[in-house]
């Protein structure tokens, strides 16, 4: 692999950002939405999310080949210390080591933050299919995430139903 850079992610990053997401929306059960969100509303999400919490890129020679953040779990005060946190790697570049970068340098900043918990929603079912793996699960379990619910058949895509795993990884 070439030069590796993680960095903030800039509203120039949008369209290469819906570029790695629109595989995962058109593609895969991994995220729950039917429609891959246009460039324009990757830069509202951009915008909205890096505006309290980190939203970094990672790239190889100055390719973006993924991207991960934290949003808020919830609006109530006492979750203040709580995030969510996504994590999204061009299929080109999947098992290279991108993911654990990205979440490592998420954390970091995170940290700084003072945030303490980190929560993950992973789809999930028993047996893998065309559309959805046991890779994310794996992953987050990997990167020292336990998991603390499931969810059954919660998100229907593709005509099947889908469960939801619930990760929690304490900083």
């Amino acid at each position: 692999m070439g030069s590796i850079t993680i960095r903030d992610v800039k509203t120039d990053d949008a369209a290469g950002l819906a570029e790695i997401y629109s595989y995962y929306v058109l593609n895969t059960a991994v995220s729950f939405e039917y429609v891959a969100p246009p460039e324009e509303e990757f830069v509202r999400r951009i915008e909205s999310i890096s505006k309290k919490y980190p939203y970094l890129v990672c790239e190889v020679d100055g390719r973006v080949v993924g991207y991960a953040y934290a949003g808020t779990y919830s609006k109530r005060e006492a979750y203040d210390w709580t995030v969510t946190t996504s994590i999204y790697v061009d299929t080109d570049y999947r098992r290279q080591g991108i993911g654990s970068m990205l979440y490592k340098a998420l954390e970091e900043r995170l940290k700084e933050q003072g945030i303490v918990n980190l929560l993950a929603g992973v789809a999930f079912c028993e047996e893998e299919d065309e559309y959805l793996t046991h890779d994310s699960k794996e992953f987050h379990l990997s990167e020292g995430y336990l998991q603390v619910a499931h969810m059954k058949s919660v998100g229907k895509k593709f005509d099947r139903w889908y469960d939801l795993l619930w990760f929690q990884k304490k900083l």
